[in-house]
């Protein structure tokens, strides 16, 4: 069978610091003027050289479902949105055979002034499909997108979560041959999430091609069946999802305690910036092992850069990528609804003793508000800490170290004699 999609050899090259050679206005060759004499005797310092994708090459057949995982900053948007034709290679080949939608952030692709309306019409004539065909499609769209009330109010006045219900809905729905999802649940509620799962299930039965960038290990197992893994740039595996996950989550999970970003890194238009975490022991000490009779705690540290609501917390998951659960300060009413002024913070979450059972977990660390009933992330660390469990003393006089399941809590029990009936 010919392959849809067949990357050879591609690499993406960015330089950071370096200034454009043209200028295509009178305003930017006088701003290049003006910083030329500001410099005057001073040598403007080297452009740092980042590969974002090095040699990177694989086939996905027609009516495969493709996980892509890695860690922050490993290329795999840069892949995306090369596939895509949003940005060029600096090196290498894609060849596509087949119309192809993208969803890689939300709101891509609409025009902010054009209603919701408009923009259904104008991405399916980006697909190439014709009017007829997007009407009939027209319907099921809106609906899906639970956007009534709004398709014909400019999608510039949507929350986030309007922008990625309906943009979903329109890549979803117009019947593209390849489908490219980059954290297409990152952003909505529960209920939505979960009707996305389900129309991504749909449009798997239907044969066409999806290629599914996400964190949740537990999702891209549940669809995927082969999984790529990039690691700074480079493919470092490929094959069945549940061997790679299982890779990649251990190659991530190895006595991970302590987690620490350089502030610096923080995107210019960033409202919170995660910049380290902690996994403390019942001594408040810095441990990668716990033990299971003890409690201990997971420290978060951020810095607020604008005014804003926002709750900080952490997932846990098993090394396979089941998760197991998921908390944040907002789980306290009075850190919940006060809006956090510029400046550092801590978050401490304190876990009881007795809780987990024997075993290793990985944590990623977030930050979230809600807007409109829509979870929005704005800061996500992926599989940042980890640490495992050790029960020495077991958890009662006659059970084993370790029992079946992810907790292993000591409960209490009444042993009382049962009533027996009367005999007749």
């Amino acid at each position: 069978m010919e392959p849809v999609i067949k990357v050879e050899g591609l690499s993406k090259k960015y330089q950071i610091g370096a200034h454009r050679a043209s200028y295509s206005t009178l305003r930017d060759a006088l701003a290049q003027w003006a910083r030329a004499a500001m410099q005057s005797g001073n040598s403007s310092p080297a452009a740092e050289t980042i590969w974002a994708l090095r040699d990177v090459s694989f086939e996905v057949s027609p009516g495969e479902v493709i996980g892509i995982i890695g860690r922050n900053g490993a290329g795999k948007s840069t892949l995306l949105k090369i596939l895509s034709r949003i940005t060029e290679p600096t090196s290498g080949r894609v060849q596509l055979y087949g119309r192809i939608a993208s969803l890689l952030e939300v709101g891509t692709g609409f025009h902010p002034e054009l209603t919701g309306r408009e923009n259904i019409f104008l991405n399916g004539a980006i697909l190439g499909m014709a009017r007829a065909e997007i009407r009939r499609k027209f319907d099921e769209i809106v609906a899906f997108a639970e956007i009534e009330k709004f398709i014909d109010t400019p999608v510039k006045f949507y929350s986030s979560g309007m922008h990625v219900r309906l943009a979903f809905a329109v890549a979803a729905h117009l019947e593209p041959e390849i489908l490219v999802l980059d954290e297409v649940l990152a952003v909505g509620d529960t209920a939505f999430q979960q009707k996305c799962l389900g129309k991504m299930r749909d449009v798997t039965r239907q044969g066409r091609t999806v290629l599914l960038v996400s964190h949740s290990m537990s999702t891209v197992s549940r669809l995927c069946k082969k999984t790529l893994w990039l690691d700074d740039g480079r493919l470092r595996e490929t094959g069945p999802s549940d061997e790679v996950i299982q890779s990649y989550l251990s190659a991530r999970g190895n006595a991970l305690a302590s987690y620490t970003r350089n502030g610096t890194e923080a995107p210019a238009d960033s409202r919170v910036f995660i910049t380290s975490g902690r996994i403390l022991n019942h001594e408040n000490q810095v441990a990668a092992v716990l033990d299971a009779q003890q409690p201990f705690s997971i420290e978060i540290e951020y810095e607020v850069k604008k005014t804003t609501l926002v709750w900080v917390g952490f997932s846990i998951s098993t090394r396979d990528g089941a998760d197991i659960m998921a908390a944040t300060d907002g789980d306290v009413d009075i850190y919940a609804s006060n809006p956090r002024e510029p400046g550092a913070y801590k978050s401490t979450c304190h876990f009881p003793e007795g809780l987990f059972n024997t075993g290793q977990w990985v944590l990623s660390l977030f930050a979230a508000r809600t807007t409109g009933g829509n979870v929005e992330i704005l800061d996500y660390c992926e599989y940042a800490l980890s640490f495992g469990v050790e029960n020495p003393s077991g958890v009662g006089s006659y059970m084993p170290k370790s029992r079946v399941g992810v907790i292993s809590p000591r409960l209490d029990w009444e042993l009382e004699p049962a009533a027996r009936p009367a005999s007749s």
